[in-house]
């Protein structure tokens, strides 16, 4: 009962499936795509200012202290995930469209997830602090890593990083996270007042972004470019990822020798995939009817490691520390 009470409340869940939903009946196009747009960029640097805001520079600091708790997870997330994703794009670019086999090189190289991989540590009693640092700072490299890598081993793929693309990036993603730092003193406290509302503008903002590059895809014929046995492929490969992700941090995190909270930390921070950070990069580096078949494995993967980390967290709790 309390898995499926954390899956029915979690409003990210129902955020994500309804833009998907929204963009199949209704894609938005012509003028409205355009405030769309200027709605979207504005969201997410909304989003990057509120992760400015909240890390504070002390949890930073505790954090980095367990070098190799935090070195892990940072091996696994952009060594072994990116392997992981490399060959599965591979191994389905026969039987999957071109850029929804490339999703998954794509999904490989993005940092885990912030919010979600913290909730679900705090749910199965883990290393809560470890894991604010550790998703932070893995989403705070991922901005400039996860691009350039993607760029490096998508090359065939037409992907280039370009002085635009970097200026870019720098403006909607590092630069209000920057501000955020910057401006912690005098802003946090009133984040904290409105946690509520601030955790609203993090998920529409992402869920907005879903929306719009979906909304292309839509337009493009994405459902008619993807068929019902290729949803099938997808389905598949990465039931078979997630295996792979949650059983393999799981795993390492015994054979380390980690205490049983710090597993806990690394399986949530190393196993997840983030949106934040997938959705924007995505509208950045692909035309948006690419955008929207790049992510359609991240969409999937992201919906499947939440409703997967709720009896997961359930079942860790009852674990002695």
């Amino acid at each position: 009962m309390q898995t499926l009470r954390l899956i029915l409340t979690d409003k990210f869940i129902w955020l994500l499936s309804g833009a998907v939903l929204l963009a199949t009946l209704w894609p938005v196009q012509g003028a409205a795509k355009d405030i769309a747009g200027i709605l979207f960029n504005a969201g997410i640097f909304a989003v990057f200012l509120l992760h400015g805001i909240r890390l504070e520079r002390h949890e930073v600091r505790a954090g980095l202290g367990n070098i190799r708790l935090q070195g892990t997870i940072f091996v696994w997330v952009f060594g072994v995930m990116l392997m992981i994703g490399l060959l599965l794009s591979k191994a389905v670019d026969q039987v999957l469209p071109a850029d929804v086999a490339l999703g998954f090189l794509f999904l490989g190289v993005l940092p885990s997830t912030v919010q979600s991989a913290t909730s679900y540590c705090a749910i199965a009693r883990g290393n809560v602090a470890a894991s604010v640092v550790a998703s932070a700072l893995i989403n705070l490299i991922g901005v400039f890593l996860s691009p350039l890598l993607f760029a490096l081993l998508a090359s065939a793929a037409g992907v280039e990083i370009t002085t635009d693309t970097i200026i870019k990036l720098a403006a909607i993603l590092v630069l209000p996270f920057v501000l955020g730092q910057v401006f912690q003193k005098w802003l946090r406290p009133l984040v904290i007042q409105h946690k509520d509302l601030a955790g609203w503008i993090d998920r529409g903002a992402i869920a907005l972004a879903v929306y719009v590059s979906f909304s292309a895809a839509i337009i493009a014929g994405m459902w008619s470019r993807v068929t019902g046995i290729e949803f099938i492929w997808l389905a598949a490969a990465l039931l078979l990822w997630l295996g792979l992700a949650f059983g393999g941090t799981w795993l390492l995190g015994g054979w380390m020798g980690f205490v049983r909270a710090d597993r806990k930390t690394l399986l949530f921070s190393g196993a997840q995939k983030s949106v934040a950070i997938g959705a924007p990069l995505a509208a950045i580096l692909f035309a948006p009817e690419r955008a929207g078949l790049v992510i359609l494995p991240l969409i999937f993967y992201h919906l499947s490691q939440l409703f997967l980390s709720a009896p997961v967290a359930v079942r860790l709790a009852g674990d002695e520390n």
